[in-house]
């Protein structure tokens, strides 16, 4: 997610390492930039989204608590910060944070769809659901957004919203092994509650 012109070369060759999958030598590029600069906010934000996408949540935690230290209006580094926290189940440090990104950034689908899934994993089931469906209408294509949707839907017991939704995904990705697993799911559960109604009749 931007939502700024990244200002330092590095930053930009690191973002570029970072799209070809390249995290280790984006997170070096960061640190000779720290090297320098310490309160570059852009550079933790990087490193902290490189070690996201390597699912190593407590050294992103790090930068990214750095990041928003540094700069506590950018929408990214709450947003990503946010993000770690969902990842590793702390829902309400997620949504805080998720939340002010929406603010400070508001109507962007992914900070929508991160803020939608942790409110419903707090509690908030309701409101996390009006969130995906706010941020579907925003990126109807979205994979991510369709299979998150999809999932709570599914634990809501709305089956046919539910296949709906990950049939969709499969349209658009037909490989996507997610989506697949749950359409399964949904299926498996539908005949489950079948079979359970019939033996109350």
């Amino acid at each position: 997610m931007t939502e700024e012109t990244k200002t330092h070369p590095l930053i930009e060759e690191a973002d570029k390492k970072k799209n070809e999958g390249k995290h280790l030598e984006a997170i070096g590029l960061c640190e000779r930039i720290l090297a320098d600069d310490l309160a570059c906010t852009e550079a933790y934000e990087e490193i902290g989204d490189n070690y996201l996408s390597l699912r190593k949540y407590d050294k992103a935690e790090k930068a990214l608590k750095q990041a928003v230290k540094h700069n506590t209006q950018s929408a990214n580094a709450n947003y990503l910060l946010g993000f770690v926290y969902s990842c590793t189940g702390a829902w309400d440090k997620s949504v805080g944070l998720l939340e002010k990104a929406d603010t400070l950034y508001p109507n962007h689908p992914e900070i929508l769809r991160c803020l939608g899934w942790s409110m419903f994993h707090c509690g908030q089931k309701k409101r996390g659901v009006i969130l995906l469906e706010r941020s579907l209408f925003l990126a109807p294509n979205d994979p991510l957004i369709l299979n998150d949707l999809g999932v709570c839907y599914l634990n809501e017991k709305e089956f046919d919203r539910s296949a709906q939704l990950f049939k969709k995904t499969l349209q658009i990705e037909p490989d996507n092994a997610k989506a697949k697993e749950c359409l399964n799911a949904v299926r498996f559960f539908e005949r489950e509650f079948d079979k359970l109604k019939k033996k109350k009749k």
